[in-house]
């Protein structure tokens, strides 16, 4: 998300709502927008966590402001809210400034999902992206402060998302998190090999992990840089479909991260086109209710339950190494090396401290005169 008026989020955020509702039928109880906090990556190591904070804000203002809305930071009041859910994720781990207190205070203010990295290699996990040079080391996957990201999100209750990840750190954090993760905007890599997509031995990590991948529909994602359309779209659902089951699956649209989308699927009133498409493909309608909201619910539910099973576990003391970090705006805490005062008012050899001991013996005197007059 990038930087909005609240009345223009707000309409977005509306319309978006009613196409849901016209495609699924949905009661108006269970209606859910995820919001991203997103700050450009180019932030990190300067002003990323005050960025991400003021995204925050925002989000909640506007979710306080309109009574159509409410925060919404469990599964269970997703359901259950009469209005339209607001629930936030950062995008991108640079948000946390390499600080597992960070995260937790993110957690408190109401984030409950947070992609690893965005288009920057994070000191800690490596990105799908070529575009930045941050932090480029020879380990591709999680550091061991990586490591201990994913196990704090687990202890948490955050949804770990790894779009945008590198392959090498996508099959690290599947391999270790105890809980469900998604892919909030990805698609099929083998119908369109960039490197933003999922391979399908990962889409098969991905199923025994219990996730979910939400398609993106970017067309550089989605038809590789040409122009897609409805039925391109549909290509990559029935692929996924194929590789992990429906269940699996969910929409990740980007219409508000991204330019440049498939033919009759330009922005959200266009919705009711794929889920036609995929009628026609033999998609059932029980597929289809979980691909818009039930599959996503279900993952939310698990993350939850391993948060609940890690309840007597104290947050993590973890800290990245200085060196890993390292950085003009980073500070070493260290005990502070208190510079010499110099000796400018001196007297004949004589320290500061005397010449202050002997102007006290003067003026006592005086002092007693004056109370006693």
């Amino acid at each position: 998300m990038s930087l909005v008026h609240l009345e223009d989020l707000y309409i977005l955020v509306i319309v978006i709502l009613r196409i849901v509702v016209m495609i699924h039928g949905l009661n108006s109880n269970c209606n859910t927008q995820i919001f991203a906090a997103y700050v450009m990556c180019t932030a990190q190591d300067m002003d990323a966590v005050r960025l991400t904070l003021e995204q925050i804000d925002l989000i909640r203002r506007m979710c306080d402001q309109y009574p159509e809305l409410e925060l919404a930071t469990t599964a269970e009041a997703m359901r259950n809210t009469t209005k339209i859910a607001c629930l936030i994720s950062i995008e991108g781990g640079h948000s946390i400034d390499s600080s597992l207190a960070a995260l937790r205070m993110f957690y408190v203010l109401g984030v409950r999902s947070m992609s690893l990295t965005h288009n920057c290699n994070t000191p800690w996990a490596e990105t799908s992206s070529v575009f930045y040079s941050y932090y480029k080391r020879e380990i591709n996957g999680l550091t061991d402060f990586g490591k201990a990201v994913v196990d704090e999100m687990n202890r948490l209750g955050m949804l770990i998302d790894l779009s945008h990840t590198s392959l090498a750190t996508a099959r690290e954090v599947l391999q270790r998190s105890r809980a469900p993760i998604i892919f909030s905007h990805s698609s099929s890599y083998t119908i369109c090999n960039h490197s933003r997509n999922v391979p399908d031995d990962i889409l098969l990590m991905l199923k025994k992990n219990g996730g979910l991948i939400m398609v993106n529909f970017h067309n550089g994602f989605i038809a590789c840089g040409g122009q897609g359309n409805v039925s391109t779209v549909a290509n990559h659902f029935d692929h996924l479909k194929h590789v992990l089951g429906a269940e699996h699956i969910g929409i990740g649209s980007d219409y508000d991260g991204a330019t440049g989308f498939p033919e009759g699927l330009e922005d959200v009133s266009k919705y009711p086109a794929l889920i036609a498409e995929l009628l026609s493909r033999s998609w059932s309608e029980a597929e289809l209710a979980g691909v818009l909201r039930l599959n996503f619910l279900r993952v939310f539910d698990k993350v939850e339950e391993v948060r609940d099973t890690l309840r007597n576990t104290p947050p993590s003391e973890v800290q990245i190494p200085f060196a890993e970090a390292n950085n003009s705006c980073r500070v070493e805490l260290k005990p502070p090396v208190i510079p010499q005062m110099r000796n400018d008012f001196s007297v004949h050899g004589h320290s500061p401290l005397l010449s202050v001991s002997a102007l006290f013996w003067a003026v006592l005197p005086l002092h007693y005169l004056l109370l006693h007059w």
